[in-house]
This record gives C-alpha cells, sequence and structure tokens, in this order.
C-alpha cells in the first residue's frame, strides 16, 4: 500500500475514534456501492451521518472540505440513497465532513456536520 493510502487510513482511524468518542455508532466503513464509496456510515440518536473524510498533509493549496467535489456528493448521495434503502432505515440523515490535517506529529481534526444538503 503507498504512502498515500496509509496517510489515508490513519486518517479514517483518527476520525472513527473522534466520532465513536462523540457517542457515534460506526454503522459501516468504507461502503461501496457501484463506483461509490463512503468512508463511514454512523449513527447517533435518530441521524444517520455519512461521513467523507478528508486527509492532508497541508492545506495551503486550498481547503481540504473544498476538495469535495459535485460529482463526489453525487456519487455519496447514491450511496447513502441505496444504503437506507437496503437496510429500510427510518432516520434523519446528513452528509458530514471530516477533516484532518497533519503538522508534523499533529493532527487537527475538523467535523463539519450537515456540509452539504441534498434536495
Amino acid at each position: 500500500m503507498g504512502k498515500h493510502n496509509e496517510f489515508g487510513k490513519e486518517g479514517e482511524e483518527i476520525a472513527v475514534e473522534h466520532l465513536t468518542k462523540k457517542g457515534y455508532n460506526i454503522l459501516y466503513r468504507n461502503y461501496r456501492y457501484l463506483q461509490a464509496e463512503i468512508d463511514i456510515i454512523a449513527k447517533k440518536n435518530d441521524d444517520l451521518a455519512i461521513v467523507e473524510v478528508r486527509s492532508r498533509r497541508s492545506d495551503y493549496i486550498e481547503p481540504i472540505a473544498e476538495t469535495v467535489t459535485p460529482k463526489k456528493i453525487k456519487l455519496l448521495v447514491m450511496a447513502a440513497n441505496h444504503y437506507v434503502t437496503e437496510n429500510d432505515l427510518d432516520l434523519n440523515v446528513r452528509f458530514d465532513i471530516i477533516t484532518i490535517l497533519k503538522n508534523k506529529m499533529r493532527f487537527e481534526l475538523e467535523h463539519l456536520e450537515s456540509a452539504f444538503y441534498h434536495f
């Protein structure tokens, strides 16, 4: 596995730890549907959080959260709809982004709840 993939997996682990500490139940990791993948599906109370994790070593070019493209959002929505339907869930669904920025040996995490909306 390349260093980029290892760092991405490390970022996902940090995100899972963060969500767990905040009282979320992790339902699924790396959920795949057709060409889409959801990094983390988590539940807290009556909310289902579809979580995209973005890890970077630097954000000087653009803010990390802004790297989630309209195409990626469309894929996330498609996969989330499939997951909810497949599991016959009746929950509020929201789309979150967790950014992990690594500065030297320190990680900075930001959790953006309801980062984008699907109509």
